[in-house]
């Protein structure tokens, strides 16, 4: 009986949290799938991850193994290397013609820390915060995991799928919201946002009251026409980005924010105390990193071939729709023709095709059942032969 009693208490004590019920990041799972087909000796095109193939730039990897070579690599401050934080801000400077002040600038773990952050110093339990649908499912998981409410508006075809000051503020009317967070270029559409448009945004968000956030992950990686940063906007908007996407550095996980003035030091204090500071030897890659601007470049003008392949070629085999792929790696095509579950059809792509994608329904659980992503971060060769194979299977 003691034993039995025991063990009901224990199950209790290990019943998993209610913010925890967030749901998966489906790419990871399309990611493990295309896995099991490797180990078992398929060779499998992986359009699913927005990952680069390519790796950090030469110049951070050099600085990396400098310091190793010194030995020590301790704390630093929270809110990230001196040096590093004025080296982003030169880089708003250079890139924007924008005055960043270095305190301003907060180094984060990844652009996901950075989103961690912002939204705790931001908001409150049961705070409403606006995100566009299709987009990056975290931004909807984290809020949830914090007690936030994702308020999810929908795009269109007439907007290019940018949020505009209108949508915006007819949510606002039904319901406050606290919120609002964009990407341009956006996950997964690959949309960017005009000076004129977002300028329209940020100023409908300010009329109300609204908290801007932007997520600006894959600035650099623009091909229509420049990303403008909401930095050069507003001192009052909170600017996401990371070394991830453009600069090739996923695993080394460090990205920046630039933070209005009152909420520096709130963020300092909410890093010191949830990871005391970022790998001092990501920090040390990261500022090394900007001297590998030629290099990037080149790699960029591979994903516009890359791009430049599948607008031309998956027409050809069989999927004729897309949205506008401006700038990041990304193309979210409709699969409506062949498909009322995205998720379903790219569970057969995979299968049979051996290509991997990310269905739609991750990014929008809308519409998304009608879309899959697929990201051109890989080498022509690949977007190449995944295009003919895609176009075997659908034929």
């Amino acid at each position: 009986m003691l034993e039995s009693t025991l063990g009901d208490r224990a199950k209790t004590l290990l019943t998993a949290s209610g913010r925890s019920d967030v749901p998966p990041f489906m790419v990871m799972d399309v990611m493990a799938a295309a896995a099991r087909i490797e180990a078992a000796g398929g060779h499998v095109i992986h359009m699913e991850v927005g990952q680069p193939a390519a790796p950090a730039p030469r110049t951070a990897l050099a600085a990396a193994r400098a310091a190793l070579g010194d030995g020590r690599i301790d704390y630093t401050s929270a809110l990230g290397i001196p040096s590093l934080r004025g080296r982003i801000a030169r880089h708003y400077r250079d890139t924007y013609g924008c005055a960043v002040d270095p305190e301003r600038i907060v180094v984060t773990t990844g652009s996901s820390g950075g989103f961690i952050l912002a939204f705790l110093a931001m908001f409150e339990p049961g705070d409403r915060v606006a995100v566009t649908v299709p987009g990056y499912p975290p931004y909807r998981h984290i809020l949830t995991a914090l007690g936030c409410e994702p308020v999810l508006i929908e795009t269109s075809s007439e907007t290019r799928h940018a949020l505009t000051g209108e949508a915006l503020l007819a949510a606002h009317r039904k319901t406050p919201l606290k919120g609002v967070l964009v990407g341009s270029p956006a996950n997964p559409t690959g949309t960017m946002m005009s000076r004129e448009a977002l300028t329209s945004l940020m100023a409908a968000a300010e009329s109300a009251g609204i908290r801007f956030i932007s997520d600006e992950i894959y600035h650099g990686l623009d091909y229509a026409f420049p990303a403008v940063s909401a930095a050069e906007l507003s001192p009052q908007a909170l600017v996401i980005n990371s070394f991830s996407k453009y600069f090739c550095m996923t695993g080394w996980r460090v990205g920046w924010m630039v933070v209005p003035e009152p909420l520096v030091r709130p963020i300092e204090r909410l890093q010191q105390n949830l990871s005391i500071s970022v790998p001092t030897l990501s920090q040390i890659a990261a500022e090394a990193a900007f001297e590998g601007r030629d290099e990037m470049e080149a790699i960029k003008h591979g994903y516009q071939e890359n791009r430049r392949i599948l607008i031309d070629g998956l027409p050809k085999a069989g999927l004729a729709r897309f949205l506008p792929a401006d700038g990041a790696f990304y193309l979210y095509a409709d699969v409506s023709p062949f498909t009322s579950d995205s998720f379903e059809f790219a569970s057969r792509m995979l299968e049979k095709a051996h290509v991997a994608a990310t269905p739609g329904v991750d990014f929008d659980p809308v519409h998304g059942r009608a879309f899959v992503r697929f990201s051109y971060a890989r080498s022509a060769d690949e977007m190449r032969e995944a295009v003919a194979r895609i176009a075997r299977w659908l034929g």
